[in-house]
């Protein structure tokens, strides 16, 4: 039986340029650090939520063919990966607190049907979405 996410991959340029990028602006831990021969096993997650993390993979590292590391790298220099949506409860703070630390925001926070959400950009050029929940929206009712 599946209990739910563990880890999701944030293809990355410089493992160690990204693991700074999550942690000095983002204000994410480090959970792994771990070489293992040619490879870095490097994994940072939000403090308070111990059980998902982001791991940080290289875009020339093992498991991919040359062909597939070309294409992946052509579409993450292009800015179209879309990494994942983190929750926050106050995104026009956190906003505002991410700004300053030098992170490019493609949008600022806007209203939407299901709460206010921003979209920034990691150092490679995936972006997420910041989102704060309205307290209001049911899900399973609005949209189940």
């Amino acid at each position: 039986m599946i209990l739910g996410l563990g880890i999701t991959t944030v293809w990355t340029f410089d493992q160690q340029r990204t693991k700074a990028f999550f942690t000095e602006k983002l204000d994410f831990e480090v959970r792994d650090d771990i070489s293992m021969g040619d490879m870095k096993w490097i994994t940072v997650g939000a403090k308070d939520q111990p059980g998902v993390e982001l791991a940080l993979m290289s875009l020339d590292g093992p498991g991919l063919d040359p062909e597939s590391a070309e294409a992946l790298k052509k579409l993450v220099s292009k800015g179209v990966l879309g990494a994942g949506a983190f929750r926050t409860d106050d995104c026009r703070g956190d906003y505002e607190t991410f700004k300053a630390r030098g992170v490019e925001f493609l949008q600022a926070p806007q209203e939407r049907p299901y709460g206010i959400e921003a979209i920034f950009r990691d150092d490679n050029g995936n972006w997420y979405s910041l989102t704060e929940r309205s307290e209001e929206l049911d899900f399973s009712k609005d949209f189940g």
